[in-house]
This record gives structure tokens, sequence and C-alpha cells, in this order.
């Protein structure tokens, strides 16, 4: 076992989750910083799913792994894509409380990757990824708290990653600028394309359950309505009472009242048109769609590819042409288009590279300087690295992560409401 406050000579780095701009900026300084100190960096191939599946076997050079070379991380931090892939496997996925943390068959996952990584004697895992990920880095680190003294041990840092912006502990993740800034472009070109043919789009964009992606790509794309759940109160929500058939308990949950999105946005189409503009784009964020009623939702929400798959923006622009036509006696070609994927893998912005190689420069920090273990590497201000412990992240009870959401009247969420169209009757 590695003293406490030695530096790492062994290193292995896993990205998981979706792709996001600038990640190979977080792997190149990473690596890079260890390399410079003498230590040898394994990029570990595809996310956990080869350290999942493998138990008995050990990983295989050039199939589940790679070492990370100098000539492999030049002109790396500018580059489209992930150098050591991604998957979404998640091997903690048995875990839903501290007491399994204790049952060897809920672990077994875990252990599986505790073992692989141990036999490739690595010393340090920097672990890059969403909230999903951010869990299992946690669960390994409290995973190895379990272990017997003589056990073999490696220190834990996370790297948060997402373009959605709704991660706790950290102000702006890499990739959210870039994602903003691509998808912006193609909704300032459907807003050309509305302009030519007097006509409307209405723009679903990924960002999961939070707002921060829909509200960005509405400011900067210049759309003239924007909603994200955040919005769903007043008018716009709806209340239902459930009863729990075992319980009797009575529970109340705020739907999305779609008939009255759908006229909201019939109002703005009368409006402008009353102003001599008869084309217009709305911005919707993915995560109104479970706020939809009779969608069946858990605790910690769906999945962002599950809220894709709910098609929200040709669903309301379907109900908008038919309420327009009802409402006006005229026809208006009203177009719902989903956007986000084509972000993901775009070359990154110059501040996502920034900010992508601070993270990356903080990972090293905080296990060869700082000899952290259990902690998330974060940056404020400007750029200034702060490391934040995974206690202060993971709910106690549940081991869960919990989404940062735009906070309504903030001026954030400001700027957008006021870069909108206003016009009578617009929500409050």
């Amino acid at each position: 076992m590695n003293a406490p406050l030695s530096t790492p000579k062994r290193v292995a780095i896993v990205f998981a989750g979706g792709p996001a701009p600038a990640a190979n900026a977080v792997i190149a300084v990473a690596a890079s910083s260890f390399r410079r100190r003498g230590a040898e960096v394994l990029g570990i191939l595809h996310g956990y799913s080869a350290l999942e599946e493998h138990r008995d076997e050990p990983l295989r050079l050039g199939e589940h792994y790679r070492m990370l070379e100098d000539r492999d991380l030049w002109g790396l931090r500018n580059s489209r894509g992930v150098i050591i892939g991604t998957a979404r496997s998640n091997p903690g996925h048995r875990v839903a409380c501290p007491a399994d943390l204790d049952d060897p068959q809920k672990v077994e996952p875990l252990a599986n990757v505790y073992r692989g990584l141990v036999r490739l004697g690595v010393d340090a895992l920097v672990s890059i990824g969403g909230d999903g990920t951010l869990r299992t880095a946690n669960f390994l680190y409290e995973f190895q708290r379990r272990l017997g003294a003589d056990e073999p041990r490696f220190r834990i840092v996370h790297v948060p990653k997402t373009i959605d912006n709704d991660y706790r502990g950290i102000d702006f993740t890499f990739g959210f600028f870039t994602a903003v800034g691509v998808i912006a472009e193609e909704l300032r070109n459907l807003r050309a394309d509305a302009i030519a043919t007097r006509s409307y789009f209405i723009v679903e964009t990924m960002g999961r359950r939070a707002g921060w992606l829909a509200y960005g790509v509405a400011v900067a794309g210049e759309a003239h309505w924007v909603v994200g759940r955040e919005d769903v109160v007043g008018p716009l929500a709806k209340q239902e009472t459930v009863t729990d058939m075992d319980t009797g308990e009575e529970t109340t949950r705020t739907y999305l009242d779609v008939d009255a999105l759908v006229d909201k946005i019939v109002d703005l189409m009368i409006h402008r048109e009353g102003r001599g503009k008869a084309y217009g784009t709305v911005v919707l964020a993915e995560g109104l769609a479970e706020m939809l009623p009779g969608t069946p939702v858990p605790e910690e929400g769906l999945e962002a590819a599950s809220l894709g798959r709910f098609d929200l923006g040709r669903t309301v622009g379907a109900r908008v042409a038919a309420r327009y036509l009802e409402r006006t006696g005229k026809r208006k070609k009203v177009t719902g288009i989903q956007l986000g994927y084509e972000s993901r893998s775009s070359r990154p912005h110059a501040f996502d590279v920034l900010l992508g190689s601070q993270l990356g420069l903080g990972a090293y920090r905080a296990l060869a300087e700082e000899h952290l273990d259990g902690h998330m590497v974060s940056a404020t201000g400007q750029l200034d690295l702060r490391y934040v412990p995974f206690a202060d992240l993971v709910d106690p009870n549940t081991l869960a992560t919990h989404v940062r959401f735009v906070e309504r009247g903030s001026d954030f969420h400001r700027l957008a409401e006021e870069l909108g169209t206003q016009f009578q009757g617009r929500r409050k």
C-alpha cells in the first residue's frame, strides 16, 4: 500500500458518459502533467465497460486500455471527440444507499473495477464524467474505505463533465459554451429559414432536466421565446394529486400544461404578426418532457437519453400549427426539431479549452501536490482551482447527486426572459 502522501507513479484516466467538447484538453493536460514528473499514464478505453465485465481476466493493452505517450498528446487539446473513447456503463447501478456498499452482490461490479485497476498496478484514478460518473467515483472511494488495512488502494479524483452545465460544485462545466455556440449557430440558420419562408421553428435543445443550455442557446441564437422546466409556474403549470395505493399517502405533482404552452406560442405568433413579423423561433428545454402529464418519473429524474425519446419539439410544433389554424383560420408552417447531438464532439471553444486544461492540471495537482482522495476538481472566478470533497456533493442517505437548476429570478434567468419577445399575456 502506498504511503498517504506518495506521488502517483502509475495513473489511470477514465472518461464515461456522453462526449463533450474539450474532453481531450482535460485528458491531455492531466496526462502530460503526470508524465513530466515521471509517472506512467493509462487511458482506460470506453469508460468502465471493460473493467466492469472482466472479473477475473486481466485487461489487455490496446484492447481495453492504452499507454498515453507524449506523441499521443501533441495538438490534442483542441481536437474533437474523446481520445480514449467513452461509454455509459455504470458499475454502481446496484447501489442505492450506504448499506448496499456492504452487500457483496450489489458491489460486485465495483469490485470488478477495483480488481481490474489493482491488476494494472495503478495508484491513482482520474475520473471524468457527469453526475453518474461522480457517483461511481464516490462508490469506488467508499468501497476502498471498507477494505482491510492490508488491501491495496488507489486514490480517486473526479473532473466534472457535461454540456448541460447542471453540475453542483462548479460555476461552468467544460463543453457548455461550445455546445451553446454550436446549437445557437444552428438556431440562427433556422431563424434565417423562418424569415425566408414566413414560418416558425420549435426547437428542443438537449440539457437534461435543467434549462442552462436552452437559455444559453436562446440568448446567443436570438430566439423569440424560451421555456425551461424552471418556467413551469403560473399559467403553464397544473397540479395533480396522486394517492399511493399501498400507504394511502397523497402527493401533489406539478405538470406542464401543454395546452397552455401551445396557446402561449400561438399568442406569440399573433403578437408578432401584428408587428409585421410572420416568422419566429421558440426554444424548449428537453427537461420539459418529464413534466408531461402521465409521464412516470423516478425521483432522480429521467436519463437524458429517455428525455430525448419524447420528441417534444415535433409534438408541440404539430399542436401549435393546429391551434393556430383553429384560432386564425390560416395555415402556418411550424416545424419541430431536436438539437444537441451535433454539439457534443464539435471543435471546442477557446474558453472550454482553457477550462478543460485547468481542470486537467487540477487533477494532477489534487493527487500529486494536495495529496487528495475522494475529491472533485473545480474552478471558479478566473479559473481558480478548488477541490470539493465527494461528501459535499453526494446525499449521505441515498448517495445520489442532485441537479443544479437555473434559479428563477436570477440574473441569468432574467437575461433569457428579457431578450425574448415581450407581449401582453406573456408568462410571469
